[in-house]
């Protein structure tokens, strides 16, 4: 009976596909701007800055402004 032995064979590594920058910036730059504004809307808004008029927003991010750190009494 024959034993059949593997040989190894002359091959090239597999590569990690890359991904472009021209794919990922736009994606990076809207991200970049919802942190802003959500940034914004938790640390600043009804404050001096106040875009919106009222207490709604205030209530919408009161505990958040406490979580993170930011004052708003």
């Amino acid at each position: 009976m024959a034993q059949h032995v593997a040989q190894p064979t002359a091959t090239t590594p597999a590569l990690p596909a890359t991904l472009p920058l021209k794919a990922i910036a736009p994606w990076a730059v809207f991200f970049g701007i919802l942190m802003l504004v959500l940034l914004y809307f938790v640390g600043a808004e009804q404050g001096a800055t106040a875009v919106v008029s009222g207490e709604g927003v205030h209530e919408w991010v009161h505990d958040a402004r406490h979580l993170l750190g930011f004052p708003c009494h």
